[in-house]
């Protein structure tokens, strides 16, 4: 009879069944609740919980190590064998991996290693749903529709090796997106919010905010494509800057294939990219966007290897006062290119020193102006500029004398952001945010507004 197993003993029964020269084992532990709602009415709700187990085993050979990677899900300890059998089997049959590394040693032990996981449930929604639900009634009163989700994850994570790693750690993730229509849909405004608890989300405040865009959206401007003097909200930037941070992988760069390449080979490191003292930067353990302090790699590629499981990660600045600091490296493009070790962390935040609020930076605009919402289906042109091409969406505002004075058609822009940080003029205040286009992948980024003098609008693109 198959029988489940605490996470900490499934970790540990995997790597008393192996037979090869190494094993690393990560137990991820999810559990999540959400609710939907459309038309001022909440649709669905559900709880899920879940079980992945990955088995990443090794073999050193004549010619390298190998490394075979196996995941399976709802793993109980039946499982088991067969797990690790296959992982080991792969790697027995795979060429020597070019990333490879002795694994990670040395770290002290997690105190809860053998704690049980943490889970969230319907009870993370006890304070937010009677205040969305507020919410529901002031919006149907003032004629416009409501509609989103809000999701909350946890998700323990328990990584154990052949040479003694015990660690483990536990990642809460919440978002919230509401949308609010008009009757007749013919405008629309979108409001995000990331959230570790839903302690810190008002839907009153976000349904305000909603409402003024509705209203702003009443007169209706079209304008041609063109360069405008554009405000990025800080959800909008936190897109277009997650981009860049993936795209910044020291071995592309070193090897000619980037924007942070320079003519005949070597990188951009050392080089000033913005005027403003703008520092973009990770770290596991900003207050309000803490993720892993160590490496959780469930394959390998050009930014994650999974040899590299287990090692501490520090606070990164990637851009420093304005100039490339660092590129992306695991131990094996450290080893490759010369630079410093630089793991990819999972958060991300931009620093400029400003201390005006997008409402503020809206005042001070003197001219003509747009304000975005934010930014969706962005996607890559040209990786040796990083231009990014993508859309408007849910409100384009013009802004006239530090006044919003009516509702824009939509654009396709064209834009690099590592030349947008070039131009930007202002940065606003930094605060979390939560990223439109990949909300679904990277949600625990705070950044500020930015005022780019002559942001690229390609073409007009239908749609509200």
């Amino acid at each position: 009879m198959s029988r489940v197993s605490k996470p900490h003993e499934i970790v540990e029964r995997a790597l008393e069944l192996s037979t090869t020269d190494g094993l690393v084992v990560i137990a991820d532990e999810r559990s999540s609740a959400n609710l939907r709602w459309a038309g001022n009415a909440l649709t669905t709700n559900g709880v899920t919980r879940g079980r992945t187990l990955t088995v990443i085993a090794t073999v050193d050979g004549a010619k390298g190590t190998a490394s075979g990677v196996v995941s399976r899900s709802a793993v109980t300890t039946d499982d088991l064998e067969p797990l690790v059998r296959a992982a080991e089997a792969a790697a027995r049959g795979a060429d020597p991996a070019e990333d490879a590394q002795p694994l990670v040693s040395g770290a002290p032990s997690s105190p809860d290693f053998t704690d049980a996981p943490a889970e969230t449930g319907s009870e993370v929604f006890a304070d937010f749903a009677p205040a969305l639900g507020d919410a529901f009634a002031r919006a149907r009163a003032g004629g416009r529709e409501l509609y989103g989700f809000a999701n909350h994850e946890l998700t323990s994570t328990y990584l154990g090796t052949s040479t003694g790693l015990r660690l483990r750690h536990d990642q809460p993730n919440g978002t919230l997106e509401l949308n609010a229509k008009s009757p007749d849909r013919t405008r629309s405004a979108w409001a995000g919010r990331a959230t570790r608890d839903f302690k810190d989300v008002d839907p009153a405040a976000m349904d305000a905010e909603l409402a003024q865009r509705l209203r702003w959206a009443e007169r209706r401007v079209e304008l041609p494509a063109g360069r405008y003097e554009t405000l990025l909200p800080p959800a909008a930037v936190a897109d277009l800057l997650i981009y860049q941070l993936w795209s910044s992988t020291a071995r592309d760069a070193v090897e000619g294939r980037t924007v942070f390449s320079t003519p005949g080979g070597g990188t951009r490191l050392g080089e000033t990219l913005a005027p403003l003292p703008l520092t973009l930067r990770s770290d596991p353990h900003a207050p309000g966007l803490e993720s892993a302090p160590f490496v959780i790699a469930h394959s390998s590629g050009d930014s994650g290897s999974v040899f590299d499981n287990g090692l501490p990660l520090a606070p990164t600045d990637w851009v420093r006062e304005g100039r490339l600091e660092r590129l992306t490296t695991t131990r094996h493009t450290a080893g490759l290119t010369g630079l410093p070790v630089a793991p990819a962390i999972d958060n991300l935040l931009l620093e400029g020193g400003g201390e005006r609020s997008l409402e503020e930076m809206v005042a001070a605009t003197s001219g003509r102006a747009l304000l975005l919402t934010c930014l969706w289906y962005i996607r890559e042109v040209d990786p040796a500029t990083l231009l990014l091409t993508g859309l408007t969406r849910d409100g384009v505002y013009l802004v006239e004398d530090g006044e919003v004075v009516g509702g824009v058609n939509n654009f396709r822009f064209n834009e690099s952001p590592v030349d947008l940080l070039s131009r930007a003029s202002e940065a606003g205040r930094t605060e979390k945010t939560l990223p439109r286009e990949w909300g679904d992948w990277f949600t625990r980024a705070a950044m500020p507004a930015l005022r780019i003098p002559d942001f690229n609008m390609s073409s007009v693109s239908p749609g509200v």
